[in-house]
């Protein structure tokens, strides 16, 4: 219980500093392709950090859902949805956030918190964004 009050208290700090940003971003396309482009740097520089491996299904389902968005074939991401989607990708992207990442270690379990938090928050959209991504594998058949 007390894991899941850490997770809500991060996610809020994060809303509070970032979430103005985030909302930005998601409201342009250009905004959001770079996003995406440096979050799969950094996904691919920690490739072996215990705190990616942490993250890593949930950073792949985030960048999957918001690559489907960007390229219009999604239309089920509300704008809250996609405010808190962008907010965790923003969060993980930036090298200085409540705790910089440069500390080792410890530098990234602000991220996994935010990350943690957000899929918590989207777990509804997340199932109906796999079932809709299922049917799509589906029909490629």
């Amino acid at each position: 219980m007390k894991l899941k009050s850490e997770y809500q208290q991060v996610l809020h700090q994060a809303k509070a500093l970032y979430y103005k940003k985030a909302q930005e971003i998601a409201a342009s396309q250009v905004k959001l392709k770079s996003l995406l482009q440096q979050v799969t740097v950094k996904v691919h520089q920690l490739i072996d950090s215990p705190a990616v491996v942490a993250v890593r299904k949930q950073l792949d389902i985030f960048i999957r859902m918001l690559t489907a968005h960007v390229k219009g074939r999604y239309k089920g991401l509300s704008n809250r949805s996609l405010g808190l989607l962008v907010l965790g990708l923003l969060y993980f992207a930036l090298p200085l956030d409540l705790v910089p990442d440069f500390i080792p270690f410890v530098g990234y379990v602000d991220d996994l918190s935010v990350l943690l938090g957000i899929y918590k928050s989207l777990q509804t959209d997340i199932e109906q964004f796999l079932f809709w991504e299922s049917e799509q594998s589906d029909l490629q058949l």
